[in-house]
């Protein structure tokens, strides 16, 4: 196999606030990934940084009373701390608010400023007149103009799902002061992405089935719109002072590149840094980041930042003159135990507790690598099943194997194994060695964690055939229970560097008990030779308690009442803040003939789209087995995307009236379920359950 030589990034954590759970499904992704590409012996640079730019860090470092760059210090080293402590290994992890981040920014600014795709023009927005600034979208709440929910912030409403302009809220109000904005006209910079060019060329980069998966390129596609069609707009790439961020060359520090162009630059500007400092030769800074070499770029990043790194980013990279990315590699968001994360529900848990607590990182590795596909689908970590997948497949499947047979090679063999000859679970554990790989590179753990614990399984009811612990017992069988136990440590080796992307620290504690070099994915079609030498055998892992769960939940729990209104720090105090308690009241009962007239089925989505015209509607085709398939337009858009809802089952109503709507007839209902936090999460049946099925 020719050797790969890749840079690889996630997307920048911003320098505001904790690690949590969510933010390591990507980093533990993409780390594996890595991993993996390196015990096939290829070139791999991992980097990250901090994003650090923006009003956001400007104003919580003025509301603690430090610069930003003590802030900023600070949260990095937060931040590099909960990265090891996961396992996730960058190769160098640096921060935008770098020099040679600002170098690079000038340099293609000034590039695209050439090109003629750089253009200034007036643009009106709410000003704080009490801070002396202007607000970014999320620094100004009001009601919302659509469904009239109050304390929504100035670019869409939690409440309804709406979009709007800021200028579109009605009783607006400043979050930095209290103060009511006022409208203020600024000259801002804008990159042309509207251009011919721009847009010729972002057709050719989405539409490669190489760089996107197909979702992104269909969500790319669908922002794109027909040619001609003109819905590309200009991106406005300026901040007015006060700003915490880079001045654009020749605005004498009056207009500052906004965060979303420096960030991804910041790739860049930290590879360049892990160069020089580890004296690494330059030609990598040609090879890498300029276009032509024998190179490949890869992102992983979450499905909401799609647009900045499918559309922006590449266009800037193309007319700049650098090179553009390989792969963009989206995923979806974390739910925890079916939900978004709250803070009142404890499920909004970071980094540093779940460490604190005492819970094992790998174990949350594992977890997510088990759930973990190429989709942008999203990922739920439900924490019952974390503790049973993690106690049943870890301890009592792979771990098992070694604490029952490691023990006899130490007190009867003087640790020594006898050979071992080809057999056929051995064999079929070596030759799984392809499948395996394939899908770690295609990003299948799901499938790579399933197939190793299919094989665990078979090498648990080899053993258990056998019995060693039987036959320590009988006189004259040495030779046998030396010989399966030698088998049995080869197995595990083998299934140790399976698990090697996803749980690094148990294998590096494996590989010491073995006595072997460092595992490498060549090293499985080889087993252990005559005589080699273990050590003695120590615990490798403990099970999960559910008490620690318990104490998890708890030390994330907030102290704020979930059932009111919260204010802000920043909020002015003379202005006055109804709490308003959300109460959640069942509705009045029914009897079970009320309830046999609903005829729910299990259905199978076999397709799904979006409708023109339609804010909140996704049309569905239902596969509903006997009943045949049945057309439903159902008010999910806002929480999916159609392409990966195609192939799941859920739950639908399929006696319900048809309803003639605008786009076409509804043939039926299917549920969801929703909460007092904005999110909808549509009804899925267990494993085993079939189309057209009723639920009782």
């Amino acid at each position: 196999m020719p050797q790969r030589r890749i840079f690889v990034t996630s997307a920048l954590p911003y320098a505001n606030g904790a690690i949590h759970l969510g933010h390591l499904v990507e980093y533990i992704q993409t780390d594996i990934w890595v991993r993996f590409q390196r015990l096939q012996g290829h070139e791999v640079h991992y980097i990250g940084a901090d994003d650090t730019h923006g009003t956001p860090v400007m104003l919580r470092a003025k509301d603690e009373g430090i610069s930003p760059e003590a802030l900023i210090d600070r949260v990095w080293r937060e931040h590099k701390h909960d990265f090891d402590q996961f396992g996730v290994g960058f190769d160098h992890y640096y921060s935008t608010h770098s020099p040679e981040n600002r170098t690079l920014c000038e340099e293609i600014y000034q590039q695209l400023q050439a090109q003629g795709l750089i253009s200034q023009r007036a643009v009106e927005q709410y000003y704080d007149p009490v801070e002396g600034m202007f607000l970014p979208d999320r620094f100004i709440k009001g009601e919302c103009p659509k469904c009239g929910a109050q304390d929504q912030y100035g670019d869409s409403c939690e409440s309804c799902g709406a979009t709007y302009s800021p200028t579109d809220l009605v009783n607006p109000r400043s979050t930095v002061s209290g103060a009511t904005p006022v409208r203020k006209a600024s000259e801002h910079h804008f990159f042309k992405l509207s251009d011919p060019r721009c847009e010729m060329f972002l057709r050719q980069f989405t539409q490669d089935p190489e760089r996107l998966q197909i979702e992104a390129a269909n969500k790319m596609q669908e922002w794109l719109g027909e040619v001609g069609a003109g819905k590309l707009s200009d991106w406005d790439i300026s901040r007015d002072a006060p700003y915490f961020g880079f001045s654009i060359p020749g605005t004498q520090d009056q207009k500052f590149f906004y965060v979303w162009l420096d960030a991804p630059v910041g790739y860049f500007a930290s590879f360049t840094h892990y160069v020089h400092t580890h004296k690494l030769p330059e030609s990598l800074l040609k090879d890498f980041l300029r276009p032509g070499g024998n190179t490949e770029m890869i992102h992983f990043i979450g499905k909401d930042i799609l647009y900045f790194h499918a559309l922006f980013w590449p266009a800037m990279l193309e007319h700049a003159g650098f090179r553009t990315p390989s792969h963009i590699f989206a995923h979806g968001f974390l739910t925890v135990n079916g939900e978004k994360m709250s803070k009142s529900r404890g499920t909004f848990i970071t980094a540093r507790s779940y460490i604190e607590q005492g819970l094992n990182p790998e174990w949350l590795r594992y977890y997510y690598a088990a759930k973990l596909g190429p989709t942008m689908e999203d990922l739920d970590l439900n924490l019952e099943d974390f503790v049973a997948r993690v106690n049943s497949d870890l301890v009592g499947k792979f771990i098992n194997i070694a604490s029952r047979c490691a023990g006899f090679i130490h007190k009867r063999f003087e640790g020594r194994l006898s050979a071992t000859a080809s057999s056929p679970i051995l064999t079929q554990l070596q030759h799984a060695a392809i499948d395996i790989g394939k899908h770690y590179d295609a990003r299948e753990y799901g499938k790579a964690i399933r197939e190793i614990m299919s094989l665990a399984d078979r090498a648990n009811a080899h053993i258990d055939q056998i019995k060693p612990w039987a036959l320590a017992k009988i006189a004259g069988q040495e030779a046998l229970l030396h010989h399966s136990c030698s088998e049995a440590i080869n197995i595990f080796r083998i299934l140790t560097l399976y698990l090697k992307p996803v749980l690094p620290e148990l294998a590096k504690a494996v590989e010491n008990l073995l006595n072997i070099p460092a595992l490498k994915w060549r090293d499985a079609a080889q087993t252990l030779p005559e005589g080699h030498q273990i050590k003695q055998y120590q615990h490798l892992m403990t099970r999960i308690e559910e008490q620690q769960i318990a104490a998890l939940i708890q030390a994330n729990q907030s102290n704020l009442q979930p059932s009111t209104a919260k204010v802000s720090k920043m909020t002015n105090p003379d202005i006055p803040v109804t709490n308003v308690p959300i109460t959640d009241t069942a509705t009045p009962t029914i009897n079970i003939d009320d309830f046999n007239k609903i005829d729910l089925r299990v259905a199978r989505i076999i397709n799904a789209q979006h409708v023109t015209g339609a804010d909140k509607l996704l049309q569905l085709t239902l596969d509903v087995g006997a009943l045949g398939e049945r057309q439903v337009f159902a008010g999910i858009k806002s929480a999916y995307d159609p392409a990966p809802l195609i192939g799941r089952l859920t739950v639908m109503v399929a006696n319900l009236a048809p309803r003639k709507m605008k786009f076409g007839v509804s043939e039926g209902m299917v549920l969801a379920a929703s909460g007092e936090e904005p999110g909808l999460y549509i009804l899925t049946p267990d494993s085993g359950a079939t189309p057209g099925m009723r639920i009782k």
